[in-house]
């Protein structure tokens, strides 16, 4: 089966991620602080350099999640293959991720909170961490206010965000109580599908609009062959009536 051309709209928030071939550490050893600090300068300088707003982001021990919004269609593709040729370098290894990432395309307004939740709990559900803004790894502690990690000075904040409150204050304390109340399960089942399919998530207008500006289709098609039509009775296909004094066939 071919696979299908990356996704992408002008711009419109990603949700991306790229799973590592093997675990950067043991899952009984500590996180890999120095192969995860250097993880995340290069995420930052490959960010500027191939235009990508990244709006959240996780470095864990076996996968990146970025909540991001490219320039153009190169560039998530572009930093993605920065940053797997300079892991590979500094591990001295071959490729590092498990095939190519996946991305889905976020409707503004409607997923892109749910998507930043969705992947700043990750360190909270993978079992890394007790709270999400205590990975030190991650966009959430600038987000929710926690002082103990300085925040990344390439993050660019998206609109949805800056919206949940007037002042510094309040968007870090509305977004901690959306951090801490978590999604409902149809909310993460949808955003796993999304991802997983590579497909956009949002309502059936926003669905429509992308049909003349994303680069391919943006939901799966219907399964199965479609319907057959029921063929058109033309005239010369109907029975011819009998003529008039003509007795019935009886046969």
């Amino acid at each position: 089966m071919a696979r299908l051309p990356r996704l992408y709209a002008p711009g419109l928030p990603q949700l991306v991620q790229a799973n590592f071939i093997s675990p950067l550490a043991a899952p009984s050893q500590p996180a890999p602080a120095d192969i995860l600090n250097q993880l995340a300068t290069w995420l930052g300088e490959s960010a500027q350099r191939h235009r990508v707003s990244v709006h959240g982001w996780v470095l864990a021990n076996d996968r990146i999640l970025l909540l991001a919004t490219p320039a153009d269609e190169e560039g998530l593709p572009r930093l993605m293959q920065t940053l797997g040729r300079n892991l590979a370098a500094r591990l001295r290894g071959g490729r590092v991720f498990a095939g190519r990432y996946r991305s889905a395309l976020l409707e503004p307004g409607a997923w892109v909170l749910p998507a930043l939740v969705w992947l700043e709990t990750y360190p909270v559900r993978s079992g890394a961490s007790q709270d999400p803004d205590s990975w030190p790894w991650s966009s959430a502690a600038s987000h929710t206010g926690n002082t103990s990690a300085a925040p990344a000075q390439w993050q660019s904040d998206h609109a949805d965000y800056w919206a949940c409150g007037n002042t510094p204050f309040d968007r870090q304390a509305n977004y901690r109580k959306r951090l801490q109340d978590g999604l409902s399960r149809e909310e993460s089942q949808r955003i796993d599908q999304a991802v997983s399919g590579q497909w956009a998530l949002g309502g059936p207008s926003f669905i429509a609009s992308l049909a003349h500006t994303a680069s391919r289709r943006v939901a799966p098609g219907q399964r199965g062959r479609p319907r057959k039509k029921p063929a058109a009775t033309s005239e010369s296909d109907a029975p011819t009536p009998p003529a008039p004094g003509t007795p019935p066939s009886t046969s």
